[in-house]
This record gives structure tokens, C-alpha cells and sequence, in this order.
């Protein structure tokens, strides 16, 4: 686990012909000292159909950001298809194994991309990496089946109930829909 690993909150929520990513804005240097607060760790690709979020080391994440971008155009935005190509690369490269989390969504599809090569795709919609996964998970599972939030507001409001309980998350919140 790199430094900077535990370091983010990343939610997707799929609900009502709508995808919404929310993350919040902290990098946390070691255990204690935070580095920055106003990352932007969500955010759209290929000319804003993709929205994806990463959790992990700051430098692995944006190669795995840019390494996807690259399979979204190279099979022509099928999210699927360009997610199971970028696990299999990521999962021979023996020399470098890059340690970082993705969720990638488009209108249709919610996906994780985990650290050891897997392609998750959640079962009921909803889903969370990062230090504050589990809780931001929780929250975003309640608020959909005990609510008549839409995605977006899920997703933001389960990112503040992270902030509240997990050191490693903040309430600098992005969100990005599609």
C-alpha cells in the first residue's frame, strides 16, 4: 500500500437512467499530515461521456486514468470493453503493479477497476473505493433503498456522511453526472 492509499472517498450511484460519481479533494502525505485538500479526483473523459474516480497513489492513479483513456479510444467509448482490456494489461504488467482503485461510469454502466485487475460491476447501482469506501457504501445503500434521492444527490450526501467519520476523507466533494 502506497502512501497517499488511503488517502480519498470515491461513490457511484446508478439510479433512474442516471450515473453520478462524487469524491472529495483530500491527498493525505503518511498517516497525518494533509497534503492537499481540493484534489480533484472525479472527473469526465472522452469528450464528457466518461466520468471516472480514482483512489490510491496520486502518480498510479493518473497513469491508470490516462492508460484508460487510451482503451476508451481505442474500442470506441464501449466502457466494458476498454475496462476488461485495461485489467488484463494491469494484470500481466508483473514488472509494475500500480496501486490504485478506479470506478468508471457512463450513461449505461457503473464498473470498478481493483487494484489486483478485477472488473466489478455493483449489483444494486451502487458503489465505493478508498479509505472511506465502506461508510461512503453504507450511506449510498440506505439513501437508495429508504429514499427518492436521485443519483447525484446519493452520491454527494453519502461522501458527507464518509467526511464525518473517516479522517482520510474531507468534505471538499466533487460531483460529476452522466
Amino acid at each position: 500500500m502506497g502512501s497517499m492509499f488511503r488517502a480519498t472517498t470515491i461513490c457511484g450511484v446508478k439510479k433512474d437512467g442516471k450515473v453520478a460519481l462524487a469524491g472529495d479533494g483530500q491527498v493525505t502525505m503518511s498517516e497525518s499530515i494533509i497534503f492537499k485538500s481540493s484534489a480533484h479526483k472525479v472527473r469526465r473523459i472522452y469528450n464528457g461521456k466518461v466520468v471516472i474516480g480514482f483512489a490510491g497513489g496520486a502518480a498510479d492513479a493518473f497513469a491508470l486514468c490516462e492508460k484508460f483513456e487510451n482503451m476508451l479510444n481505442k474500442f470506441s467509448g464501449n466502457l466494458m470493453r476498454s475496462a476488461v482490456e485495461l485489467a488484463e494489461t494491469w494484470r500481466n504488467d508483473k514488472a509494475r503493479q500500480l496501486e490504485a482503485m478506479m470506478i468508471v461510469a457512463d450513461k449505461d454502466s457503473l464498473l470498478v477497476v481493483s487494484g489486483n485487475g478485477d472488473v466489478i460491476e455493483p449489483d444494486e447501482g451502487v458503489v465505493a473505493i478508498g479509505s472511506g469506501g465502506n461508510y461512503a457504501l453504507a450511506a449510498a445503500k440506505a439513501l437508495n433503498q429508504n429514499t427518492n434521492l436521485s443519483a447525484k444527490e446519493i452520491a454527494r450526501k453519502a461522501l458527507e456522511i464518509a467526511s464525518q467519520i473517516c479522517v482520510f476523507t474531507n468534505d471538499n466533494i466533487t460531483v460529476e453526472e452522466v
